[in-house]
């Protein structure tokens, strides 16, 4: 009879605890000057009506299994999360040299790099549960550059975070046209963008009236969130820290 009610109870207690929330996602077809480009869309199914949005911008290997990694990790704060797709449907890198190649493309072509920020940014503002009045960037590796020309162009964004960002060639006198608050988090030892570069953008950010703010981590390289090769731990870990921090400060909670 004991065990008859305890397993009574367990059954009731099934009964009333919700489903596990579940981080949904999906492909999302645009263009950007006849281009077909594919963004990568993740939120979690537990938040309802419309939300908070984040616009996530790859690093230089593209839309890699590690972008929608992250992309996955962000929604379950509570964002609809959109990955945008900067190279183009078609193209995928598979190696290293491939990257290196398509990430020179827009770094040499700083128009069609802003061109196609914004029209993901545009694809994004689409999306139902999305809302438009709060959204905010992060940019990693590559996506760094990308965040920043596209906050200079003074779209309306909450704010921008860059995570072990590269930082040059920009236009002189732009970061003035920002709108949001921009986050830096940056390895001490990165030598693919070192300080002295870092310190350019700094710069540029003084001159204006926006809020930002820079994290160095002593003993990072390049590309710390890694999960192979420049891999920092206790970086990762502040890093991630500080990004949802920012974020639940600029765009509150869901």
């Amino acid at each position: 009879m004991f065990k008859k009610a305890l397993l009574g109870v367990a059954a009731l207690a099934a009964s009333v605890v919700p489903a596990l929330a579940e981080v949904r996602t999906k492909l999302v077809e645009y263009q950007q000057g006849g281009t077909p480009l594919q963004a990568y869309v993740a939120w979690d199914d537990s938040f309802t009506g419309k939300r908070p949005a984040v616009y996530l911008i790859h690093r230089r290997d593209g839309m890699s299994d590690l972008t929608r990694t992250n992309a996955q990790m962000i929604a379950k704060l509570g964002y609809v999360v959109f990955a945008a797709d900067i190279f183009g449907k078609s193209i995928r890198p598979k190696d290293e040299e491939e990257s290196k190649e398509q990430s020179a493309i827009y770094n040499k072509d700083r128009p069609l790099m802003r061109a196609r920020a914004l029209a993901g940014l545009e694809e994004l503002k689409k999306e139902p549960n999305v809302d438009t009045a709060k959204i905010a960037a992060i940019g990693y590796c590559f996506g760094g550059t990308v965040g920043v020309e596209l906050v200079e162009t003074g779209a309306p964004l909450l704010g921008l975070v860059t995570v072990h960002g590269s930082f040059r060639d920009f236009t002189p006198g732009a970061a003035q046209n920002i709108k949001g608050s921009v986050l830096i988090l940056h390895g001490a030892e990165d030598k693919t963008a070192p300080l002295s570069e870092v310190d350019l953008l700094v710069k540029e950010l003084r001159k204006t009236k926006i809020n930002w703010g820079l994290e160095i981590y002593g003993g990072a390289d390049h590309g710390f969130t890694t999960p192979v090769g420049p891999y920092n731990e206790r970086a990762n870990a502040k890093a991630w820290e500080a990004a949802q921090k920012f974020f639940g400060e600029v765009l509150g909670k869901s």
